[in-house]
């Protein structure tokens, strides 16, 4: 509160909110009495009725990362402003992404499995085709460098490896302010649609990090996955619709992929029986790459910074475009 200026009153909910996912449930009906004489609105998503009802919003906030079920008609027809929490979800997602990575490079599904299984599994470590490397011999590509994106190859780069990131637009360069202090030079990052081949053909690890839209939406489809180097292994932490799981599951049981690693999924929950569950090329976690005792530290720190933009009418951080997707 003290964090608020002067002459501002805020209405806190006492209504149960989801922040899986996107947010942007029902909105009860003590929310949308609350919003209508409301200047700025925050939750988890945007629920359409909270513009409908809230005619004098100014500023919309959402608690979560994605907006795509933010984005309704009501949100697009309208001139407010709107933020989202990208990037303080960066770090606690880049540690389970690195941690996935080292799952399959060091073998540890292997390990686990003979653990289980009560066997004593050296011998399948000492093969000529043990499934076993070094991070610094790979090469990491991260598809999306946003803030989480940044992170992931700060962390692949300080461990030796070669980084290949894509991101939508800007010019191609190495090395750079990237995360916390990689080392220049390992990081390499382009746009379009060479760099994205570029970086699916050359990576041991691809990693998925960007925003779902209308074009990612099955970014990686059946032909994606084939040009994926063979032995490779597919890391997803974005959102389960940027793949074919149908075509993921072709490529896991031929072999051609070394493994995935999966946050996201296009049914959450994902239904009992579904054979990731039992897959042993796959590691998989529901959803909560992003969940750490930070959370709330850092969506603090970015709320009271943009209260105080936008009291003093500066531009607020995190601002979504809402007609790009993100």
């Amino acid at each position: 509160m003290a964090a608020l200026p002067p002459g501002w009153t805020v209405h806190f909910m006492e209504t149960l909110s989801d922040g899986s996912g996107d947010g942007a449930g029902e909105a009860s009906d003590e929310l949308l009495g609350a919003v209508r004489h409301a200047r700025v609105y925050m939750g988890y998503g945007i629920p359409p009725e909270v513009l409908k009802h809230g005619t004098r919003l100014e500023w919309v906030h959402s608690g979560a990362a994605g907006v795509g079920s933010s984005l309704h008609p009501p949100m697009l027809d309208r001139d407010v402003m709107f933020t989202n929490s990208a990037g303080i979800h960066a770090v606690p997602m880049a540690e389970t992404v690195t941690a996935m990575i080292l799952h399959f490079a060091r073998g540890l599904d292997v390990a686990i499995r003979a653990q289980r299984e009560g066997r004593w599994a050296a011998p399948e470590f000492w093969a000529a085709d043990a499934p076993v490397t070094e991070l610094s011999a790979s090469t990491v590509g991260v598809i999306g460098f946003g803030g989480i994106g940044r992170e992931v190859a700060a962390r692949a780069a300080a461990m030796g490896a070669r980084v290949v990131g894509v991101r939508r637009g800007g010019a191609a360069g190495r090395g750079g302010a990237v995360g916390h202090g990689h080392p220049a030079g390992r990081i390499d990052v382009g746009s379009g649609p060479a760099a994205l081949d570029r970086a699916i053909s050359a990576s041991d690890f691809l990693v998925l990090t960007l925003p779902e839209t209308a074009e990612t939406v099955r970014l990686m489809n059946r032909e994606r996955l084939k040009s994926m180097k063979p032995g490779a292994v597919l890391i997803n932490v974005a959102r389960g619709r940027l793949v074919d799981e149908d075509a993921l599951l072709e490529a896991l049981d031929t072999g051609r992929l070394r493994g995935v690693g999966v946050d996201v999924f296009v049914t959450e929950p994902l239904p009992s029986g579904h054979p990731f569950y039992r897959h042993p090329r796959v590691l998989m976690t529901p959803h909560v790459s992003a969940t750490t005792r930070g959370f709330w530290e850092r969506q603090t720190e970015l709320i009271t910074d943009n209260i105080g933009r936008f009291s003093r009418g500066e531009a607020l951080r995190n601002l979504v475009d809402k007609r790009a997707g993100y």
